[in-house]
């Protein structure tokens, strides 16, 4: 009979939560009414009239009621929480706390928990424990979610204490490292200082993410030092006469190039804009594994240059050197490559103002004839938001990381998987 009535009690409250949410309020409260004088003890009727009374401004009746809610059902966040509200508005902060706790016991991302939470911390003067609650908060927003307006004020104050409290945290930490720092003045500490953002939630953390081949254990590096790679001196050296060869074949216009990205099925929407469109144009000298003769010829100081370049052998997919063109306001989306086990390189022609290339969490500029070498299996991006054309020489290499014999076995690999498909599959 007992189990009877309780299946009953919640059949009627969860219509009268339905009704609610729909407009229909007269109806709400004939079925709430109707469950509370079918079982005025059950703790669901107990919590209505909890919430009822608090509405109304009676917290002393809520606590009253909460309280033999909770003893009677103490597994419920949604009761834990309503009795949390009654001793907020009665102005007992520890008890408060103590239900809030015992809410998110129950329910660890319940939104409203953890903002009353939060709330409670800063008028508590707890301002640490209120920011490690809000960014919990904010941390189960999804990406670009549309907030309402008064829900958005809510927010944006949870990111300001948020915010302020990693800025003293930050701060504070500064002065902790800076006697450590002083003692290694001829040390590089770049990768101690990315660690410290990342701690610090400044910089989020990318991994590779290759679309073909991924070598585990190799370093995941965004930008590597440049000075690993002196024979890249003779390649910058070179810079004006490669530059030069590289104005001759754009003085053929658009015609000279091809677009990089050409798929014949539909592309993913993020390709959309740039599929068979020179607004990211292409001049090989390199492709696939061959030089092409003709353009090669065209180019003879490149190819000289390029001499030094230690290449990445991968039969029908590398080598590779080719002219990059970025057409004025075009942007190339955030993206992976399909190997760990090669790096590209990046040499710098032409690059008009308000140019930018990101790999993972860093960012840079180029600045012509400064090369560099990057991991493109880390999700990175490139944009051109100038009126003029910006134009980079790319080159891949074996990743230093990568011993012979596995180079061997990757090269390897790479050549079986196109005899089983007969081509290469496309992981642009």
């Amino acid at each position: 009979m007992l189990a009877n009535q309780d299946k009953r009690v919640r059949e009627l409250v969860g219509a009268a939560t339905a009704a609610l949410e729909s407009g229909r309020q007269l109806d709400a409260e004939r079925l709430l009414r109707q469950a509370e004088a079918e079982a005025p003890e059950h703790p669901l009727v107990l919590n209505e009239i909890g919430k009822r009374k608090l509405l109304s401004g009676d917290a002393t009746g809520a606590l009253l009621v909460l309280e033999q809610a909770v003893k009677a059902e103490p597994e419920s966040s949604s009761l834990w929480l309503n009795l949390s509200t009654a001793f907020r508005n009665l102005g007992r902060s520890d008890e408060e706390l103590f239900a809030l706790n015992k809410a998110l016991a129950l329910e660890p991302t319940n939104m409203r928990a953890l903002l009353q939470a939060g709330a409670l911390h800063e008028r508590l003067s707890n301002t640490k424990a209120a920011a490690a609650t809000y960014r919990k908060a904010l941390s189960m927003l999804p990406p670009n979610v549309q907030l309402p307006p008064d829900t958005r004020q809510i927010f944006d104050h949870a990111r300001a204490v948020v915010d302020a409290n990693g800025q003293a945290l930050s701060a504070f930490l500064e002065t902790q490292l800076s006697d450590v720092r002083a003692q290694h003045p001829n040390e590089s500490l770049s990768r101690f200082d990315k660690s410290l953002a990342t701690f610090l939630q400044k910089r989020r953390v990318f991994r590779p993410q290759p679309t073909f081949i991924y070598v585990p254990e190799l370093p995941a590096i965004e930008f590597y030092e440049r000075a690993d790679f002196p024979w890249l001196d003779q390649i910058e050296a070179a810079t004006d006469d490669i530059r030069a060869e590289l104005i001759n074949v754009l003085a053929e216009g658009p015609s000279a190039l091809e677009p990089y990205v050409s798929t014949q099925a539909t592309p993913d929407e993020k390709w959309r804009a740039l599929n068979n469109s020179r607004s990211w144009g292409v001049y090989y000298l390199w492709k696939a594994g061959e030089g092409i003769s003709e353009n090669m010829a065209r180019c003879p100081r490149t190819v000289a240059a390029l001499s030094c370049w230690p290449k990445c052998e991968l039969p029908g997919s590398a080598p590779t050197a080719v002219f990059s063109i970025l057409e004025p306001r075009t942007r190339i989306p955030p993206h992976t490559g399909v190997n760990n086990a090669r790096l590209l390189c990046h040499l710098p022609l032409i690059v008009p103002p308000n140019c930018g290339f990101r790999v993972g969490a860093e960012t840079r500029q180029w600045e012509p004839g400064k090369a560099f070498v990057f991991d493109d299996t880390i999700e990175h991006e490139a944009w051109n938001n100038s009126d003029y054309t910006r134009a980079v020489l790319i080159f891949d290499i074996w990743n230093p990381y990568t011993t012979q014999a596995e180079r061997e076995m990757v090269s390897a690999l790479t050549i079986g998987v196109e005899k089983f498909y007969g081509e290469l599959p496309s992981y642009l």
